[in-house]
Parts: structure tokens; C-alpha cells; sequence
């Protein structure tokens, strides 16, 4: 399908934006606690959690920004997704905040049992979170079965099939992926060497779940493919993607740190877009009757409502940017452990 520029299109745009920032951010958070258990030592796990500790909440406000964004623009899809996929976002809040419980209450007491218990919390949390995420964008891509009226009429059982458990574990490699390339940025000497090693195979992983997907996409979900055929310029976004992937093992091994990390965001973010690309204009995909889709058009708010919500979002978007730059400026450099640490 031909892109279009109107408000519809613009919201969907900004609403991506919002979801892809989570990813990026939030992305290698998860990707931190997927590997917690992997590092041995209370002195490294402890490095490992300060590592994330100034962030990952303000890393979560573009999911609550998404999620908000999401209700004022297109309330049809916000109302199927979360009464429909209730069972699935229960799953997903409680894995969030029992992770973020984990974060805080590990380093309450010495005790070896007590670190032990939050320690596999939050590393199986994590997991569990990353893992939803990919089952959700999966099931997006494939469809799910709505009638004519958008309601969602599977169960909790029809969303696990697959093809969402494939883009599931491959959302799951590149997480951990981003986040041993951020611990190779944020830790230094014999750990940094013990990151190093764990992000070369995590960055094989993800490059063998991402051609999986991709080749499954290609031959079982054809309609993701639809808007770049329709617009060939876009396969740039692809090649983009391409570049950033194979230039992390590169950076890496020239220990540019940054670099590394910085092609890791923007892989994430090409992926994001990607992903937006195939499933515009659907919100959610209906499958087997597509005409039965929630598209940007039929369940958008009026475009009064657009127009005004746009105002909102170019006042409010510049200032939560600010924000996040402003703490990831104040805390960069290596963890360094203190008495306040967790």
C-alpha cells in the first residue's frame, strides 16, 4: 500500500516512535537481566543492577507515554488489545513490576538466600517481559481472529502459535544482545572482558533467530511485505538495518564501545520501523478475514481530537527527550559501587 501523509498516518507514526524508544531503551535493561544470573559474584551482580539503576525507570515512562498515546488516537485498537490480550498483559505488568521489585528489595539484606531469590526474580522477569513483547509483535504480524465489529474472538491460547513464539525468542536474543553490548560500554577490566565474550555470542544468536524470522515472514506472512513492494525506496530502512547489525561486531572488536551500542540502538530502531512499515495502515491484523482489521483510519479518533492531541504530543515529546538525555548525560562513564549503591 502507498504511504499517505494525514494525521492518521502521522499518529501512527508518533505512536511507533514512542513504542520503538521503549524498545530501545528499555530494550537493553531487559537484555541485563536476561544475563544477571550468567555473571558470577555478588560484587559483579551488584555492577550489573547499578549498571541500570539510574534509568530503568524513566526507560519505561515511553511505554506509558505509548500506551497513552496509543488511547488518544486510536481508542478502538487500545480497547480490543487490552480486553482482548488481557491475560497476555497481566502476564507482561506482572513480570515488569515483579522485576522492578527485584531491583529494589536485592539489596535490602546480606543474606545469601534472600540475594539468591531476587536474583533469579529478576533475571527470569526479565526474560518473561522480553519474551511478551515478542509474542505481541508477532501476533501483529500473523493477525488475530476479530468479527466485523473489531472484537477479539480467540483466547489467550490462539495468540502462543509459532511464528509469535519465534519472534518472541528472536525479540528475547536481541535484548540481550543490546544488553551486553551496553554492559561492555558501562563496565571495565576482567568483567568487561566476561561481557565481552557473552556479546559475541548473543550478537550469532540474534543474527540466527533474525534470518529465521525473516525467512518465515517472507514465505508464511506475505503482507508484511506489501507497503516496501509498493514503495521500493523503503527497502533503505532494511539495508540501514543490515549495516548497523554487522557493524557492532566490528566496533567491538576495535573497542569503540559506543559506537557499538549506538549501532546497537539503531539496529532496534530499523527493526521498529520495519516492523511499522509491514503492518501499516493495520493496527491490528485480522487473520483469516483482513477485512475485519483495525486500520489507522477505522479506529482512529476524529481528527479534530488528532489535530489537538498533536499539539500535546510536539509540546510533550521534546520535553520527555530532555529528560532522558539529561539522566543518561549525568550517569555515563563506568559503574562505580558505593555505599548508595544497590
Amino acid at each position: 500500500m502507498n504511504l499517505a501523509f494525514d494525521l492518521n498516518t502521522i499518529w501512527f507514526f508518533l505512536v511507533g516512535v514512542l513504542f520503538a524508544g521503549y524498545a530501545m531503551l528499555d530494550g537493553f535493561d531487559l537484555g541485563v537481566g536476561a544475563l544477571h544470573l550468567f555473571t558470577r559474584g555478588d560484587e559483579n551482580r551488584r555492577i550489573l543492577l547499578n549498571a541500570i539503576a539510574p534509568i530503568w525507570d524513566g526507560n519505561e515512562v515511553w511505554l506509558v507515554t505509548g500506551g497513552g498515546a496509543l488511547f488518544a488516537a486510536f481508542p478502538e485498537v487500545y480497547a480490543t488489545a487490552f480486553s482482548g490480550f488481557y491475560v497476555a498483559f497481566m502476564l507482561l505488568l506482572f513480570g515488569l513490576i515483579f522485576r522492578a521489585v527485584a531491583i529494589e528489595f536485592r539489596s535490602k539484606q546480606p543474606l545469601a538466600w534472600w540475594r539468591r531469590f531476587w536474583d533469579i526474580s529478576f533475571s527470569l522477569s526479565s526474560i518473561l517481559s522480553s519474551l511478551l513483547i515478542g509474542v505481541a509483535l508477532g501476533n501483529m504480524a500473523w493477525g488475530v481472529p476479530l468479527d466485523a465489529q473489531g472484537n477479539f474472538n480467540g483466547s489467550f491460547w490462539s495468540l502462543i502459535h509459532p511464528y509469535s513464539v519465534l519472534v518472541g525468542l528472536c525479540t528475547v536474543a536481541l535484548f540481550t544482545m543490546h544488553g551486553s553490548i551496553y554492559l561492555v560500554m558501562k563496565t571495565e577490566g576482567a568483567l568487561q572482558q566476561q561481557v565481552r565474550e557473552w556479546s559475541r555470542s548473543t550478537i550469532i544468536s540474534f543474527v540466527l533467530f533474525y534470518i529465521t524470522v525473516t525467512m518465515f515472514t517472507l514465505l508464511y506472512v506475505p503482507h508484511m511485505t506489501d507497503t516496501i513492494r509498493a514503495n521500493p525506496w523503503l527497502f533503505l530502512v532494511a539495508l540501514v538495518n543490515m549495516l548497523a547489525i554487522a557493524n557492532i561486531p566490528r566496533e567491538i572488536f576495535h573497542g569503540r564501545e559506543m559506537r557499538a551500542f549506538l549501532s546497537s540502538c539503531a539496529a532496534v530502531i530499523a527493526l521498529l520501523l520495519l516492523f511499522g512499515i509491514g503492518t501499516y495502515p493495520n493496527l491490528i491484523y485480522s487473520n483469516p478475514q483482513p477485512g475485519n482489521s483495525l486500520t489507522i483510519y477505522n479506529a482512529a479518533s476524529s481528527q479534530k481530537t488528532l489535530q489537538i492531541m498533536l499539539i500535546i504530543a510536539l509540546c510533550g515529546v521534546p520535553m520527555v527527550l530532555a529528560y532522558t538525555g539529561s539522566i543518561y548525560w549525568i550517569f555515563r562513564g563506568k559503574v562505580k559501587l558505593d555505599a548508595h549503591s544497590y
